[in-house]
């Protein structure tokens, strides 16, 4: 009769001497490692993760394959077809913690989406023009996702590239026999919607200067918040999880770390002598030492300040600073200000110093020529011109 053992270090399944099989984790790397004994020779080999769950799984699946002829022997079972709850679930434990945390959230948020519309049993192969189309009907109508309302073609096309990409991953990516987890996408050439006119704001220099008067009213770490998120161009969620150890003071360089950034992206930057002084303010109302964040939480100063409360300073003053409300302007739009104001320096300058990691990206989504800028160009051209023989 089989029997099944079970201890802190280990989890073994199968019969001595005939398909006994044990998992446990590497002391190393703490990826989980399989072993089992053919013709008498011990054998090894890593399942390349560290779900505890999917180990003792893949344990009895093991023990039930073998037979006595061994994990590597040609009488192995088959393995059971991949679902596409399988295939999110690999994913998830395998490529989305390597993301930024906004990156992760995202991911999960799909994964229920997509699970709920497809269903967990779904054969990922399985998926056509048809069930695309569905999706973009639904999600359009407001019919899924997590807001229950109907949202814009760029969210519905920011959900089909994950759903893109999870496939593209498992046509490259093999399972331990060695075996690819998709054979190819079966969405590949499928085009995604696209917002024909996106919205896409960028802060006025009166607007700016507008907040800034006022900043101080709403909060100290906002007024930091507001002039560091204008003098480097960065997102406000890699600013508010800054910390003093990546501040050089003296030298007058920030350190952005990679996983808060969207694009993983880490570099170090120069900044302004508004934005040292922005620091030298937050020094002066959080004297914190080590590693304190240098934008505290309300309630925790050993913690950085959450996205709700940033979202919150932002439209308190833009009450207080008697701007209208408008769709698109938030935080995002300091970022496209900077890369507008920036427009004449070299691409890969701006790029360096705002933290994009391609040209494109920037001149797609976050610099606008204002008129004045068109006029001052047709004045060039037209003063440069050759005058007529």
């Amino acid at each position: 009769m089989a029997r099944t053992k079970r201890s802190r270090r280990s989890y073994g399944a199968g019969e001595w001497g005939r398909n006994r099989v044990r998992v446990f984790p590497d002391p190393k790397t703490g990826l989980y490692q399989i072993e089992w004994r053919e013709n008498g020779r011990r054998l090894t080999r890593s399942l390349k993760h560290r779900d505890w769950s999917r180990a003792k799984r893949q344990a009895d699946e093991a023990a039930a394959g073998l037979s006595g002829r061994g994990l590597n022997g040609r009488k192995d079972a088959e393995p059971e077809p991949l679902t596409l709850g399988t295939l999110l679930d690999i994913y998830g434990e395998e490529v989305t913690p390597t993301k930024a945390e906004t990156s992760q959230r995202s991911d999960r948020a799909a994964t229920k989406m997509f699970l709920r519309f497809f269903g967990r049993d779904r054969r990922p192969e399985t998926l056509s023009r048809r069930d695309w189309d569905r999706f973009i009907r639904a999600r359009r109508a407001g019919r899924i996702g997590p807001s229950g309302r109907p949202v814009s073609d760029r969210t519905i096309e920011c959900d089909l590239k994950f759903l893109i990409a999870v496939f593209n991953w498992a046509a490259k990516s093999r399972d331990e026999a060695g075996r690819l987890l998709l054979s190819s996408n079966p969405l590949k050439g499928l085009r995604t919607p696209t917002e024909k006119n996106p919205v896409r704001v960028v802060l006025l220099e009166e607007e700016y200067h507008a907040l800034l008067r006022i900043s101080l009213k709403v909060d100290w770490r906002f007024h930091v918040a507001l002039v560091l998120a204008h003098e480097t161009g960065h997102r406000i969620g890699a600013i508010r999880k800054l910390r003093w150890p990546d501040i050089d003071l003296e030298g007058g360089v920030v350190r952005w770390r990679a996983e808060h950034e969207k694009n993983g992206y880490e570099h170090c930057t120069p900044v302004t002598a508004e934005a040292l002084d922005a620091f030298e303010e937050a020094r002066r109302e959080n004297p914190e030492n080590g590693d304190a964040p240098v934008l505290p939480a309300s309630t925790d100063a050993s913690r950085c300040v959450g996205r709700s409360l940033v979202r919150y300073w932002w439209n308190r003053a833009e009450k207080l600073a008697g701007l209208e409300p408008q769709r698109g302007r938030g935080w995002h739009s300091l970022r496209r200000k900077f890369a507008s104001d920036l427009m004449d320096q070299p691409l890969k300058v701006l790029c360096e110093l705002g933290g994009w990691k391609t040209a494109k990206t920037v001149l797609q989504c976050y610099q606008r020529a204002d008129e004045d800028r068109l006029r001052k160009a047709l004045a060039s051209r037209r003063n440069g011109a050759l005058d007529p023989v």
